[in-house]
């Protein structure tokens, strides 16, 4: 199994279509559910309707949501180097949704967060360490089943995950 990739090349066409518009071939979602102790790939949270999103009416505030589960959108980027595909960016973005059972269940996620974390990780920044530490326990084992990716991943983001605190 790969990162799925979305698109090659924008600028193919007219030659002049896609010239400086955001490519997100490159970025691929993970959702994070510490609950349920699972990390999986969901595309669909590029277009804010991810499995954990759908059924869901986001609020302003949290105070409105009983006993809510959180999950991680992580906004994962892959470049290739000179050895091959690694880990160029990753930023984590919470999402809460209420436990109480509702056809529409109540949810709270902060849009601007979700896109500026997105942009953090297109840029190469590694911002993952406000999630908890069983959050990225979690995040860290789905990242290493993917071998290649995680070899080929610079030490610096590696050292990120030795530190006590995470």
């Amino acid at each position: 199994m790969q990162f799925p990739i979305l698109k090659n090349d924008p600028t193919i066409g007219d030659g002049g279509f896609g010239i400086g518009t955001l490519s997100l071939e490159n970025i691929t979602p993970v959702i994070v559910e510490p609950d349920n102790d699972v990390a999986y790939i969901d595309m669909d949270a590029l277009h804010g309707k991810s499995k954990v999103e759908k059924k869901v009416r986001f609020q302003r505030h949290t105070e409105e949501l009983i006993e809510p589960h959180l999950y991680w959108i992580v906004w994962v980027a892959i470049n290739i180097g000179k050895s091959g595909a690694y880990y160029s960016g990753i930023a984590a973005a919470k999402i809460l949704v209420s436990r109480e059972e509702r056809r529409i269940k109540l949810g709270y996620k902060s849009l601007p967060e979700h896109v500026n974390y997105l942009d953090k990780a297109l840029k190469g920044k590694y911002i993952f360490n406000h999630m908890d530490r069983k959050s990225k326990a979690i995040l860290k084992d789905f990242l290493e089943q993917y071998e290649d990716y995680w070899k080929n991943t610079t030490n610096d983001f590696k050292k990120l995950w030795e530190r006590e605190e995470y």
